[in-house]
Protein backbone atom coordinates (compact mmCIF):
# COMPACT_ATOMS: atom_id res chain seq x y z
CA UNK A 1 0.00 0.00 0.00
CA UNK A 2 3.26 2.58 0.58
CA UNK A 3 6.28 3.11 -1.00
CA UNK A 4 8.77 5.54 -1.03
CA UNK A 5 8.46 8.51 -3.06
CA UNK A 6 10.05 9.22 -6.93
CA UNK A 7 10.64 12.14 -8.91
CA UNK A 8 11.24 15.81 -6.81
CA UNK A 9 9.46 14.30 -3.31
CA UNK A 10 11.96 11.44 -3.66
CA UNK A 11 14.82 13.33 -2.81
CA UNK A 12 12.81 14.28 0.57
CA UNK A 13 11.95 10.70 1.63
CA UNK A 14 8.23 11.29 1.95
CA UNK A 15 5.44 8.97 2.27
CA UNK A 16 3.44 8.10 -0.87
CA UNK A 17 0.34 6.02 -0.52
CA UNK A 18 -1.91 4.54 -2.78
CA UNK A 19 -4.55 6.92 -3.56
CA UNK A 20 -7.37 4.35 -4.66
CA UNK A 21 -7.14 3.49 -0.24
CA UNK A 22 -8.25 6.48 0.53
CA UNK A 23 -11.37 5.29 -0.69
CA UNK A 24 -12.01 2.85 2.06
CA UNK A 25 -11.64 3.28 5.79
CA UNK A 26 -8.19 3.83 6.67
CA UNK A 27 -6.42 0.80 8.35
CA UNK A 28 -2.92 1.63 7.66
CA UNK A 29 -0.32 2.45 10.11
CA UNK A 30 -0.25 5.76 11.96
CA UNK A 31 2.11 8.49 9.85
CA UNK A 32 3.49 11.82 10.21
CA UNK A 33 2.13 12.63 7.08
CA UNK A 34 1.49 10.82 3.57
CA UNK A 35 1.72 12.53 -0.13
CA UNK A 36 -0.98 11.02 -2.62
CA UNK A 37 0.27 11.40 -6.66
CA UNK A 38 -3.31 12.90 -7.67
CA UNK A 39 -1.91 12.00 -11.34
CA UNK A 40 -2.58 8.56 -10.76
CA UNK A 41 -6.07 9.21 -9.38
CA UNK A 42 -8.29 8.15 -12.06
CA UNK A 43 -11.50 9.46 -10.52
CA UNK A 44 -12.92 10.99 -7.89
CA UNK A 45 -14.07 8.22 -4.72
CA UNK A 46 -17.57 7.62 -4.30
CA UNK A 47 -16.68 7.87 -0.54
CA UNK A 48 -13.51 8.93 1.14
CA UNK A 49 -12.44 8.70 5.08
CA UNK A 50 -8.63 10.26 5.43
CA UNK A 51 -6.93 8.70 8.12
CA UNK A 52 -5.78 10.59 11.59
CA UNK A 53 -2.34 12.81 9.68
CA UNK A 54 -2.32 15.11 6.87
CA UNK A 55 -2.71 13.86 3.60
CA UNK A 56 -0.75 16.13 1.11
CA UNK A 57 -1.70 16.01 -2.66
CA UNK A 58 0.80 16.30 -5.50
CA UNK A 59 -0.32 17.60 -8.74
CA UNK A 60 -2.85 19.00 -10.51
CA UNK A 61 -5.29 21.49 -8.03
CA UNK A 62 -7.61 20.86 -10.52
CA UNK A 63 -8.38 17.25 -10.27
CA UNK A 64 -11.30 16.23 -9.24
CA UNK A 65 -10.54 14.60 -6.08
CA UNK A 66 -8.03 17.59 -4.98
CA UNK A 67 -10.41 18.76 -2.73
CA UNK A 68 -10.86 15.89 -0.64
CA UNK A 69 -7.51 16.12 1.06
CA UNK A 70 -5.99 18.01 3.59
CA UNK A 71 -3.90 20.20 1.00
CA UNK A 72 -2.28 19.95 -2.31
CA UNK A 73 1.48 21.39 -2.78
CA UNK A 74 1.32 25.03 -3.71
CA UNK A 75 4.67 27.20 -4.53
CA UNK A 76 5.22 28.88 -1.70
CA UNK A 77 5.09 26.17 0.11
CA UNK A 78 7.04 23.19 -0.97
CA UNK A 79 6.63 19.60 -0.08
CA UNK A 80 10.15 19.25 1.84
CA UNK A 81 9.08 22.43 4.42
CA UNK A 82 6.25 20.14 5.23
CA UNK A 83 7.74 17.22 5.90
CA UNK A 84 10.29 18.86 7.86
CA UNK A 85 7.91 20.65 10.07
CA UNK A 86 5.46 17.92 10.36
CA UNK A 87 7.70 15.21 11.71
CA UNK A 88 9.47 17.36 14.24
CA UNK A 89 5.37 17.92 15.94
CA UNK A 90 3.44 15.20 14.10
CA UNK A 91 0.71 15.10 16.72
CA UNK A 92 0.19 18.55 16.37
CA UNK A 93 -0.43 18.35 12.83
CA UNK A 94 -2.59 16.03 13.22
CA UNK A 95 -4.98 17.64 15.46
CA UNK A 96 -4.53 20.83 13.10
CA UNK A 97 -5.44 19.06 9.79
CA UNK A 98 -8.44 16.81 11.75
CA UNK A 99 -9.70 20.11 13.10
CA UNK A 100 -9.85 22.05 10.08
CA UNK A 101 -11.59 18.67 8.43
CA UNK A 102 -14.43 19.19 11.49
CA UNK A 103 -15.02 22.78 11.02
CA UNK A 104 -15.55 23.12 7.79
CA UNK A 105 -19.13 24.74 7.25
CA UNK A 106 -19.91 25.03 11.42
CA UNK A 107 -21.44 28.26 12.52
CA UNK A 108 -18.29 30.36 13.63
CA UNK A 109 -19.23 30.36 17.72
CA UNK A 110 -19.24 26.24 17.44
CA UNK A 111 -15.87 25.65 15.40
CA UNK A 112 -14.52 28.54 17.77
CA UNK A 113 -15.05 26.41 20.54
CA UNK A 114 -13.48 23.70 19.01
CA UNK A 115 -10.41 25.24 17.76
CA UNK A 116 -10.06 25.97 21.79
CA UNK A 117 -10.92 22.73 22.66
CA UNK A 118 -8.13 21.32 20.82
CA UNK A 119 -5.66 24.13 21.28
CA UNK A 120 -6.09 23.65 25.09
CA UNK A 121 -5.59 19.49 24.68
CA UNK A 122 -1.93 20.36 22.75
CA UNK A 123 -1.07 22.79 25.48
CA UNK A 124 -0.98 19.74 27.82
CA UNK A 125 1.18 17.91 25.60
CA UNK A 126 4.73 16.49 25.07
CA UNK A 127 5.11 18.28 21.95
CA UNK A 128 4.68 21.58 23.78
CA UNK A 129 5.96 20.98 27.09
CA UNK A 130 10.05 21.26 25.76
CA UNK A 131 9.32 24.70 24.14
CA UNK A 132 7.62 25.95 27.43
CA UNK A 133 11.02 24.55 29.31
CA UNK A 134 13.33 26.33 26.42
CA UNK A 135 11.72 29.62 25.69
CA UNK A 136 13.64 32.90 25.60
CA UNK A 137 12.69 35.06 28.61
CA UNK A 138 10.81 37.83 27.07
CA UNK A 139 9.58 39.42 30.26
CA UNK A 140 12.80 41.32 29.95
CA UNK A 141 12.52 42.51 26.72
CA UNK A 142 8.92 43.43 27.02
CA UNK A 143 8.84 45.78 29.79
CA UNK A 144 6.36 48.35 28.44
CA UNK A 145 2.60 47.65 28.47
CA UNK A 146 0.77 48.17 25.38
CA UNK A 147 -2.59 49.35 25.08
CA UNK A 148 -5.95 49.41 22.59
CA UNK A 149 -7.05 52.57 21.91
CA UNK A 150 -10.55 53.37 21.13
CA UNK A 151 -12.32 56.42 19.34
CA UNK A 152 -15.61 56.64 18.08
CA UNK A 153 -16.63 59.67 15.56
CA UNK A 154 -20.15 59.17 14.51
CA UNK A 155 -21.01 55.50 13.09
CA UNK A 156 -17.08 54.98 12.56
CA UNK A 157 -15.35 53.06 15.54
CA UNK A 158 -11.27 53.27 15.45
CA UNK A 159 -9.28 50.70 17.13
CA UNK A 160 -5.64 50.90 17.57
CA UNK A 161 -2.96 47.94 18.63
CA UNK A 162 -0.05 49.98 20.50
CA UNK A 163 3.10 48.72 21.72
CA UNK A 164 6.36 49.78 21.07
CA UNK A 165 7.49 45.82 21.09
CA UNK A 166 6.78 45.20 18.16
CA UNK A 167 2.67 45.26 18.96
CA UNK A 168 2.95 41.69 20.81
CA UNK A 169 -0.34 41.69 22.55
CA UNK A 170 -0.52 40.95 26.20
CA UNK A 171 -2.76 40.05 28.02
CA UNK A 172 -4.60 43.85 28.81
CA UNK A 173 -4.45 44.29 25.00
CA UNK A 174 -6.36 41.53 24.41
CA UNK A 175 -9.10 41.97 27.09
CA UNK A 176 -9.06 46.06 25.15
CA UNK A 177 -9.78 44.16 21.76
CA UNK A 178 -12.74 42.28 23.61
CA UNK A 179 -14.26 45.08 24.77
CA UNK A 180 -13.73 47.28 21.72
CA UNK A 181 -15.21 44.40 19.37
CA UNK A 182 -17.98 43.75 21.89
CA UNK A 183 -18.77 47.27 21.37
CA UNK A 184 -19.26 47.03 17.95
CA UNK A 185 -20.95 43.90 17.62
CA UNK A 186 -23.65 45.41 20.22
CA UNK A 187 -24.35 49.02 18.77
CA UNK A 188 -26.21 48.89 16.03
CA UNK A 189 -25.32 52.81 15.31
CA UNK A 190 -21.77 51.32 14.23
CA UNK A 191 -21.39 51.17 10.55
CA UNK A 192 -17.34 50.60 10.20
CA UNK A 193 -14.48 49.35 12.62
CA UNK A 194 -10.84 50.32 11.53
CA UNK A 195 -8.45 48.18 13.04
CA UNK A 196 -4.95 49.42 12.35
CA UNK A 197 -1.77 49.61 14.55
CA UNK A 198 1.19 51.69 15.14
CA UNK A 199 4.85 51.61 13.44
CA UNK A 200 6.01 50.06 10.56
CA UNK A 201 4.83 46.26 12.23
CA UNK A 202 1.15 45.30 11.83
CA UNK A 203 1.82 42.38 15.21
CA UNK A 204 3.88 39.81 15.89
CA UNK A 205 1.22 37.93 17.56
CA UNK A 206 0.63 37.20 21.50
CA UNK A 207 3.20 38.04 23.81
CA UNK A 208 5.40 34.69 24.04
CA UNK A 209 6.64 35.88 27.47
CA UNK A 210 2.75 34.80 28.60
CA UNK A 211 2.76 31.99 27.34
CA UNK A 212 2.19 28.55 29.81
CA UNK A 213 1.30 31.25 32.52
CA UNK A 214 -2.49 29.34 33.04
CA UNK A 215 -0.69 25.76 32.85
CA UNK A 216 -4.63 23.60 33.66
CA UNK A 217 -5.48 23.76 29.65
CA UNK A 218 -9.34 23.56 30.83
CA UNK A 219 -9.28 26.65 32.92
CA UNK A 220 -7.03 28.28 29.62
CA UNK A 221 -10.47 26.97 27.42
CA UNK A 222 -12.62 28.75 30.23
CA UNK A 223 -10.36 32.17 29.75
CA UNK A 224 -10.90 31.70 26.07
CA UNK A 225 -14.25 31.21 26.13
CA UNK A 226 -15.13 34.33 28.21
CA UNK A 227 -11.96 36.67 26.56
CA UNK A 228 -11.52 35.57 23.11
CA UNK A 229 -11.27 38.88 20.91
CA UNK A 230 -12.42 36.64 18.05
CA UNK A 231 -15.99 35.93 19.93
CA UNK A 232 -16.91 39.58 19.44
CA UNK A 233 -15.48 40.05 16.74
CA UNK A 234 -16.86 37.40 14.74
CA UNK A 235 -20.02 39.01 15.28
CA UNK A 236 -19.12 42.35 13.59
CA UNK A 237 -16.91 41.20 10.65
CA UNK A 238 -18.66 42.20 8.08
CA UNK A 239 -18.01 45.60 9.09
CA UNK A 240 -14.19 45.47 10.27
CA UNK A 241 -11.97 46.71 8.08
CA UNK A 242 -8.32 46.22 8.82
CA UNK A 243 -4.74 47.43 7.30
CA UNK A 244 -1.35 45.66 7.47
CA UNK A 245 1.90 46.71 7.26
CA UNK A 246 4.99 44.82 7.98
CA UNK A 247 4.62 41.64 9.68
CA UNK A 248 1.50 40.13 10.47
CA UNK A 249 2.07 36.79 12.49
CA UNK A 250 -0.09 34.43 14.52
CA UNK A 251 -2.78 35.86 16.58
CA UNK A 252 -2.54 39.24 14.14
CA UNK A 253 -3.05 37.69 11.10
CA UNK A 254 -5.99 35.37 13.29
CA UNK A 255 -7.88 39.02 13.95
CA UNK A 256 -7.54 40.71 11.03
CA UNK A 257 -8.79 37.29 8.65
CA UNK A 258 -11.93 37.61 9.62
CA UNK A 259 -12.72 41.21 8.88
CA UNK A 260 -14.63 42.08 5.75
CA UNK A 261 -11.95 43.94 4.21
CA UNK A 262 -7.81 43.42 4.35
CA UNK A 263 -5.15 45.45 2.88
CA UNK A 264 -2.16 45.29 2.91
CA UNK A 265 1.19 47.42 2.24
CA UNK A 266 3.16 45.88 -0.58
CA UNK A 267 5.91 44.79 1.94
CA UNK A 268 3.40 43.33 4.24
CA UNK A 269 3.91 39.36 5.07
CA UNK A 270 1.81 36.79 7.11
CA UNK A 271 3.06 33.90 8.78
CA UNK A 272 1.22 31.10 11.35
CA UNK A 273 4.00 29.32 13.46
CA UNK A 274 2.45 27.87 15.91
CA UNK A 275 3.38 24.44 14.96
CA UNK A 276 6.81 25.01 16.36
CA UNK A 277 5.73 25.37 19.61
CA UNK A 278 3.35 22.06 19.18
CA UNK A 279 0.28 23.95 18.98
CA UNK A 280 -2.42 25.49 16.41
CA UNK A 281 -3.46 28.99 16.06
CA UNK A 282 -5.96 29.19 19.26
CA UNK A 283 -6.46 33.04 18.91
CA UNK A 284 -9.45 32.11 16.11
CA UNK A 285 -7.56 31.44 13.13
CA UNK A 286 -8.19 27.75 12.22
CA UNK A 287 -11.37 29.39 12.21
CA UNK A 288 -10.83 32.52 10.47
CA UNK A 289 -7.90 32.08 8.07
CA UNK A 290 -9.28 28.46 6.34
CA UNK A 291 -13.00 30.70 5.87
CA UNK A 292 -10.99 33.25 3.91
CA UNK A 293 -8.26 30.88 1.67
CA UNK A 294 -10.15 27.42 2.29
CA UNK A 295 -9.10 24.60 4.42
CA UNK A 296 -6.50 23.34 1.85
CA UNK A 297 -4.49 26.40 1.99
CA UNK A 298 -5.07 27.31 5.11
CA UNK A 299 -3.65 23.69 6.30
CA UNK A 300 -0.12 24.80 3.80
CA UNK A 301 0.53 27.61 6.19
CA UNK A 302 -0.05 26.06 9.97
CA UNK A 303 1.41 22.72 8.70
CA UNK A 304 4.58 24.74 7.02
CA UNK A 305 5.01 27.90 9.19
CA UNK A 306 6.39 29.45 5.97
CA UNK A 307 5.62 33.70 5.68
CA UNK A 308 3.14 34.51 3.24
CA UNK A 309 4.02 37.75 1.03
CA UNK A 310 1.47 40.21 -0.12
CA UNK A 311 1.80 39.14 -3.53
CA UNK A 312 1.19 35.46 -2.36
CA UNK A 313 -1.86 36.89 -0.05
CA UNK A 314 -3.60 39.10 -2.90
CA UNK A 315 -3.72 35.75 -5.06
CA UNK A 316 -5.05 33.78 -2.57
CA UNK A 317 -7.54 36.19 -0.93
CA UNK A 318 -6.23 36.56 2.26
CA UNK A 319 -6.03 40.23 1.91
CA UNK A 320 -8.50 41.93 -0.63
CA UNK A 321 -5.71 44.65 -1.59
CA UNK A 322 -2.33 45.81 -1.71
CA UNK A 323 -2.54 49.28 -1.04
CA UNK A 324 0.90 51.72 0.58
CA UNK A 325 -0.98 53.54 3.42
CA UNK A 326 1.27 55.90 5.60
CA UNK A 327 1.87 53.98 9.09
CA UNK A 328 0.15 55.34 12.24
CA UNK A 329 2.68 57.44 14.09
CA UNK A 330 2.66 56.34 18.19
CA UNK A 331 3.47 59.77 19.09
CA UNK A 332 0.14 61.00 17.32
CA UNK A 333 -1.54 58.46 19.26
CA UNK A 334 -0.39 59.75 22.41
CA UNK A 335 -2.50 63.15 22.14
CA UNK A 336 -5.43 61.09 20.76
Amino acid sequence: MMRKGEGDLAKIDPWLIDPESLAFDWAGDVLPLAFVDLDSWKSEPSSLRLPPFPVIGRGDPAHPAAHLLDAVIDGPVPGRTLVEQVTRHPNAAAAAVQLLRSIEGLPIDRALTFESLCYGMLQGSAEHAPWLDTKLDFAGELRTAGRILATREGSVLRILIDRPQLNAIDRGMRDGLFEAFSVAALDPDISLVELRSTGRVFSIGADLAEFGTTRDPVTAHQIRCLTLPAHPLSRCAGIVDVHVQGPCIGAGLEMAAFAGRVTASPYAWFQLPELQMGLIPGAGGCVSVSRRIGRQRAALMILSGRRINAAIALRWGLIDAIEDQPPVDPGRADDD
